[in-house]
């Protein structure tokens, strides 16, 4: 891989994290996340209260790619059709018609996934998953590029459904956007007098150029000593938690970890690269005992004790 692709898709990439901090104040650290993780072709969870952005985050990254956007409310009543489409008997024609559902977009807002029944849940989940979705025999494939945000609302849970540990694995991170402090609320409030910056944020890369970084990130360079070192945090939570991370979460860190790195203009990965991706990529994949801590608690853990030379 050239020096000069890596540093092409990096550039893209400050470029569209700058852009989204028109719309999105503060939260430099959660946008890094989450455009990492688009680099690495994986998908978000945004848990969190209500208002505090969520949607405009979502906006903003396709705003910023010139990316097709979609937004899905998730309701009780939702049902998988909704998501994926359906075949509708065309009378003229006496033939069906698929009309395509909004999954088939580049950037799909799931929001506040955990609101639907578990079938309808794992309609998008498996949208992610495959990157295809089937209706009545038929596979059809969604666009490339496919990169889903879900929310789940972090205060009611009456008439919620939980997203269970096998559907939470298939995000590669899980951010909180959380209330902005006093200066940045300030801030909001002076930007969103007349009109919403949303409605007039540019973008400033296009679907092709994602794209391009996406297969810049995908062939980071990342050593036997480095993957070793994610087998051995990942280990560490199978051992100190009552629910480890999985090979899929390692696959995420990985993934990630070549994200950060392409935003560092490197077409290789360093410790520090996933060091930095633990927390999100990890935590929501630990389940530990009652009165034993949190899962955040035993990341915090295996970035001190695993030492990333054995």
């Amino acid at each position: 891989m050239s020096q000069h692709t890596t540093a092409t898709a990096g550039e893209t990439a400050r470029r569209v994290i700058d852009n989204i901090g028109e719309v999105i104040v503060g939260n430099e650290n959660s946008i890094e996340h989450l455009v990492v993780a688009l680099l690495g072709r994986g998908h978000v969870l945004l848990e969190d209260v209500p208002g505090v952005g969520k949607t405009m985050l979502a906006r903003a990254v396709a705003t910023s790619f010139e990316c097709e956007f979609k937004r899905v409310q998730f309701t009780p009543d939702l049902l998988p059709a909704d998501i994926t489409g359906v075949n509708v008997f065309d009378q003229a024609d006496q033939t069906f018609e698929f009309r395509p559902g909004p999954v088939f977009a580049n950037v799909v807002l799931g929001d506040e996934i955990n609101r639907a029944p578990p079938k309808t849940q794992a309609a998008l989940l498996e949208a992610m998953e495959e990157q295809q979705v089937t209706a009545d025999g038929t596979t059809r494939t969604l666009p490339e590029p496919f990169f889903v945000v879900a929310t789940q609302n972090s205060v009611e849970r009456d008439r919620t459904y939980e997203l269970p540990a096998a559907e939470l694995d298939r995000f590669a991170v899980k951010l909180s956007l959380g209330y902005p402090d006093p200066d940045d609320e300030t801030e909001i409030l002076g930007r969103v007098v007349g009109e919403h910056p949303i409605e007039t944020l540019e973008p400033v890369a296009t679907t092709e150029d994602l794209v391009a970084a996406q297969t810049t990130t995908a062939e980071v360079t990342v050593s036997e000593e480095v993957r070793d070192y994610v087998t051995r945090l990942a280990g560490y939570t199978r051992e100190n938690a009552q629910l480890g991370v999985s090979p899929r979460g390692s696959v995420a860190l990985l993934q990630a970890a070549q994200g950060r790195a392409v935003l560092n203009d490197r077409d290789y990965v360093l410790p520090d690269d996933i060091q930095q991706e633990t927390r999100p990529v990890f935590t929501h994949r630990i389940r530990v005992a009652r009165g034993e801590g949190d899962p955040g608690d035993v990341v915090v853990s295996a970035l001190e004790a695993v030492p990333v030379e054995r």
